[in-house]
C-alpha cells in the first residue's frame, strides 16, 4: 500500500505590514497538494479583512523551489471532465491571487514549474534567485494543458513566441534569460534575496496603496481588452483620501501619510 500523500502547508504570517505565504512542503519541491491550493485561498482572504496588510510575498520553502506544479498523484484516474474542473478549479485560485488587494511579490529560487510559473506570473513583481528556472514542460512530462486563461497570462507577461517555445519544446528559461524581458524586477546572487525582498517590500509600503490598488486593476483590464473603460477606477483614485493628502504632503513638502483610502 502506497504512503498517504503528504497534504504540505501554505504558512501565514504578517511582519510590519507585509503578510508572507510559505508553500511548505519541501520534501517534494513544494508541489501543491488541493490543500495547499485551499490554504493558499484562506490566507488571501485573511489578506482581504486585514487593513494593516500593505504587500504581500510569496515563497517557498526549502530553497529548492518556489512550487513545483501540483502535486501528480492527485492526477491518477483523471476523465476529461475532471479535467475540465481540475482547470476550473485552478482558475479560481490563480483568479483570486491576481485580485489581491495588495501588491503581490514572487520570491524564486529553483523551480517555477507548471502551477508554480502560473501563482509566480499572477504575482504583481518577481524576484529571483540567479539561476532559478521556470516553465511548464507537461509536452514532455505529463501530457496535460493549460487553460485558455493561464496561457493568456503567460503571453501578456512574457509573449507568444518564448511561450509557444516553453509550452510545445518544453523549454525552462533561467531568470537571467528572462530578466532583459521585464520579467523580473531583480536577479540576485545567493544570500542576497532576503535583503532584496526587504528592499521591494520597504519601498511598496512607502508609495499610495490606493494609486497602486487602481493601476493594477487598470492592468488588469487592459490585459483583456485594449480599449477598456476605466472611469470607476480613475474616480477612485482622485475622490480618495489619499489624493487629497498626497498634493497636500507635496505642496508643504513633507511626506505624504498613506491610509489606503
Amino acid at each position: 500500500m502506497s504512503a498517504p500523500i503528504d497534504d504540505g502547508a501554505v504558512r501565514y504570517r504578517v511582519a510590519g505590514g507585509v503578510a508572507h505565504l510559505t508553500f511548505d512542503r519541501p520534501a517534494a519541491r513544494n508541489a501543491l497538494t488541493f490543500a495547499m491550493y485551499d490554504a493558499l485561498a484562506d490566507a488571501l482572504a485573511r489578506i482581504e479583512a486585514d487593513p494593516a496588510v500593505r504587500v504581500a510575498v510569496l515563497r517557498g520553502a526549502g530553497g529548492k523551489a518556489f512550487v513545483a506544479g501540483t502535486d501528480i498523484e492527485q492526477f491518477v484516474g483523471f476523465t476529461g471532465a475532471d479535467g475540465v474542473a481540475y482547470e476550473a478549479r485552478i482558475e479560481g485560485y490563480v483568479a483570486g491571487l491576481e485580485r489581491c488587494r495588495v501588491p503581490t511579490v514572487a520570491v524564486i529560487e529553483g523551480w517555477a514549474v507548471g502551477g508554480g510559473l502560473a501563482i509566480a506570473n499572477a504575482c504583481d513583481l518577481r524576484i529571483a534567485e540567479a539561476g532559478a528556472r521556470f516553465g511548464v514542460p507537461i509536452a514532455r512530462t505529463l501530457g496535460n494543458c493549460l487553460s485558455p486563461a493561464n496561457l493568456r497570462r503567460l503571453t501578456a507577461t512574457l509573449g507568444q513566441g518564448l511561450v509557444t517555445r516553453m509550452m510545445l519544446l518544453a523549454e525552462m528559461p533561467t531568470a537571467e534569460t528572462l530578466a532583459p524581458l521585464g520579467y523580473l524586477a531583480a536577479v540576485v546572487e545567493t544570500g542576497r534575496l532576503d535583503a532584496e525582498v526587504a528592499a521591494v517590500c520597504e519601498r511598496l509600503l512607502g508609495h499610495a496603496p490606493v494609486t497602486m490598488r487602481v493601476t493594477r486593476a487598470m492592468l488588469r483590464r487592459l490585459e483583456r481588452d485594449s480599449a477598456a473603460e476605466a472611469t470607476d477606477l480613475i474616480a477612485e483614485c482622485y475622490g480618495s483620501d489619499d489624493f487629497a493628502e498626497g498634493v497636500a504632503a507635496f505642496l508643504a513638502k513633507r511626506p505624504a501619510a498613506w491610509t489606503g483610502t
